[in-house]
């Protein structure tokens, strides 16, 4: 339920067109719903524009597929990440959901019937440094999507050839927010963050050689960047890049 579903019940019921319990009933499961190994919870829309995504790693096949399942009752979209290929499988299985696999982020997403995926104004380009770092840039990519905003991918622009960088100038200014995913060193956020005038969230990755540790060495370099409007996110987080762009967009004031 979210908050136009939330205001047109109450509405109902101030109208005299829903009887009190069966609002009460619909409300009963708004907060979080107890399905013994997990809280599901429903009330995130509300609070925060987005409802909950689950993380996969350490869930069984069977608790995704049903949290997925309650998710998917009540959202326009329900969303697993870092989902293989083998437990997308399992979990289609066991839900009974028509779910749309997305390999490379590996993420997989169910779409309500009922409530519509609403289309939200920005655009957030995303760039790799290089293709290794694609899937953590896929995976900001589609969160952003399965947000309702468009994306532009840029892949393969890293500092060893920055020519490749510059011939897309035109390109980085039509967004609204940047993000940059990058291992190695991690300097394409810097760079990127001193040519244009729009917020860049910095997604270090563990690409790299051993002096990299995993992508430490990133991550203390873009923290420690010296151009002004860079953010940074966690090792490998995708997701977490992609939602701190959604929730910059919809702060925005309209045109």
């Amino acid at each position: 339920m979210n908050e136009q579903q939330l205001r047109q019940l109450l509405q109902g019921v101030s109208h005299g067109d829903v009887l009190p319990e069966m609002a009460l009933e619909k409300l009963r499961t708004l907060a979080y719903e107890d399905l013994g190994f997990a809280n599901v919870d429903h009330h995130r829309v509300i609070r925060t524009g987005f409802p909950e995504v689950v993380w996969g790693p350490g869930k069984t096949p069977e608790q995704i597929a049903e949290i997925l399942q309650r998710l998917h009752e009540r959202n326009a979209v329900a969303i697993a990440t870092r989902i293989t290929a083998e437990t997308f499988e399992q979990v289609q299985k066991q839900s009974g959901l028509e779910l749309e696999y997305f390999p490379i982020a590996r993420i997989c997403a169910a779409y309500s019937t009922t409530i519509p995926l609403e289309k939200c104004p920005g655009t957030v380009g995303i760039i790799s440094a290089g293709t290794s770092d694609i899937p953590v840039a896929e995976e900001a990519a589609v969160t952003v999507q399965l947000c309702g905003f468009e994306v532009i991918r840029l892949w393969d622009l890293g500092v060893a050839g920055i020519h490749r960088l510059l011939d897309k100038a035109p390109i980085l200014n039509q967004a609204d927010v940047l993000i940059v995913v990058a291992g190695m060193e991690g300097a394409l956020a810097s760079i990127v963050g001193g040519l244009v005038r729009c917020p860049v969230i910095a997604v270090p990755t563990s690409i790299g050689y051993g002096a990299s540790f995993g992508g430490l060495a990133a991550l203390l370099s873009m923290l420690n960047s010296c151009a002004a409007g860079v953010g940074v996110v966690n090792i490998d987080n995708g997701f977490g890049a992609a939602m701190l762009a959604s929730r910059i967009l919809v702060q925005r004031p309209p045109l």
